[in-house]
């Protein structure tokens, strides 16, 4: 955290110079940055790659770097209206124009600006990940034998084998497809199951890159409610009846957003439904190594109780790890599991040997269940001090569900709360949230804010941006006559 916020520094203060050189004009050396500002060499060298990304330096190896000139002098841009007609003609023939948004996703995937505090993050805290051990982990993989060759296209044996024994159940290694990542396990699922056009089942609300993919390739999300237990079961029997739908996609443990775990009596009820139906589950099964402290027994995936193939399991290594250690898993019985392998290495070939083989190297060395009993702690103090300061600062805001397990808690907002102004008004408070309704597939019943309190830097922090969130709310609320 300390090296990313010296490098920022650096590079704004570099950028406030650049008017003392001419254009193509050369900077001072590296080694003179370095005696000049004291920071060390590779903070020198990642702010001028900063600075070379935005089109403000020219780096030259061996050279040094250089004020990069005006582009107002290279060629006009062309006129690219036309792809307006191009990219939209087909669209009266598909029987669900694909809508390709990404914003849904974008929401937790952007750093937010300097000083605004992350309550919007999908990932952990630079501070709550593994870095020395991945580091660890990478180098000793870039030393094995035929770690830069070509992998097998199902991945390596042992990594598959690793995450067979965490499905349980009967899934073996055979059965399971190392992918790059959940979204990419999600999207190829989706693909291999359901034809563009074809409705597909998702709870609601529910994880908004899933509805990003299902609608890019043409799907059309229906909703089923869900509830403290997870999705209701009578309720996705009349889905299916309704819709003659071929999948349902969900969370059965701590759901984005809401947290919820379906429940024990629901398990076997929804199985014989999908079954019944004649369709799949797709189980994405994305925080089970983000449990809690004290969340006690989790439930087994529901793909360890499934003898039949009806369920297509996703599980991945990311987010308990890093955003850019992107190792994931598929598994599935049956036939579907060839059109699942032959989907992913059209899309991809295979997920890069070394970053499979750093993977082995991280989940069998001792420094694994050493860093998820950490941040099993950690979670749950930081789940408890975000609910406290809520409960503090805003009780206004409904909190219907504490989780066991996960990164965030769901909120509902009062009845009235104009859910985007509020986050565009927390923003400028300095704080980022993520408002409710990209996670719904329809019109949602209320407002909601989904607050993770696993991308901030501290429990301190937490309970400041509890309190920015409350100057916003207070803002948002506020009408003449009222103060």
């Amino acid at each position: 955290m300390q090296e990313r916020s010296s490098v920022a520094e650096l590079a704004n203060r570099l950028r406030n110079e650049l008017d003392r050189y001419s254009p193509g004009g050369k900077l001072p050396s590296s080694r003179v940055l370095v005696e000049r500002f004291r920071v060390s060499p590779v903070t020198v060298s990642r702010a001028l790659a900063q600075l070379a990304a935005e089109g403000l330096v020219v780096t030259r190896p061996g050279a040094g770097a250089f004020r990069a000139r005006p582009r107002g002098d290279g060629p006009a841009a062309g006129d690219t209206s036309w792809q307006e007609l191009a990219l939209t003609a087909d669209a009266s023939s598909e029987l669900v124009p694909r809508t390709v948004d990404a914003s849904g996703v974008l929401i937790t995937l952007a750093a937010p600006p300097p000083g605004v505090i992350e309550f919007n993050g999908g990932y952990l805290h630079p501070s709550l990940q593994p870095e020395r051990a991945m580091a660890a982990a990478l180098a000793r993989a870039g030393r094995r034998p035929g770690a830069w060759g070509r992998p097998h296209v199902d991945g390596l044996p042992e990594l598959r084998e690793w995450f067979a024994r965490g499905i349980g159940g009967a899934i073996t290694a055979a059965e399971v497809l190392i992918t790059a990542g959940g979204q990419s396990a999600l999207t190829t699922a989706l693909r291999a199951l359901a034809p563009p056009g074809a409705p597909v089942l998702v709870e609601s609300p529910t994880y908004p890159g899933m509805l990003a993919i299902a609608r890019a390739a043409g799907l059309r999300p229906v909703p089923v409610p869900v509830d403290a237990d997870g999705v209701r079961p009578h309720l996705l029997a009349d889905a299916f009846r309704a819709t003659g739908a071929r999948v349902f996609v969900c969370q059965p443990l701590f759901q984005n957003p809401t947290g919820a775990v379906l429940g024990p009596e629901r398990r076997g009820e929804v199985l014989r439904i999908v079954r019944e139906a004649g369709a799949f589950v797709v189980e994405d099964d994305f925080v089970r190594r983000l449990v809690h402290e004290d969340a006690g027994p989790l439930p087994r995936p529901l793909a360890s109780d499934d003898p039949e193939g009806v369920v297509v399991h996703v599980c991945s290594l990311t987010k308990a790890t890093s955003p850019s250690f992107r190792v994931s898993a598929l598994a599935a019985r049956g036939p579907v599991l060839e059109r699942l392998r032959a989907i992913q290495v059209v899309d991809t070939f295979f997920v890069p040997r070394p970053l499979q083989e750093a993977a082995l190297e991280l989940v069998g060395s001792p420094a694994w269940p050493r860093h998820l009993r950490a941040v099993a702690a950690e979670l749950k103090n930081r789940r408890d001090t975000m609910t406290a300061a809520l409960r503090l600062h805003l009780p206004e805001f409904a909190l219907p569900h504490i989780p066991a397990g996960g990164y965030h808690l769901w909120l509902r907002l009062p009845d009235g709360t104009d859910e985007p102004t509020l986050a565009a008004t927390a923003l400028r408070a300095g704080v980022a949230v993520t408002p409710g309704r990209p996670y719904f597939s329809a019109e949602p019943a209320a407002a909601h804010l989904r607050l993770s309190f696993a991308a901030v830097a501290s429990t301190a922090e937490i309970d400041e941006g509890v309190r920015r969130l409350r100057t916003a709310f207070e803002q948002v609320s506020w009408t003449p006559g009222n103060s």
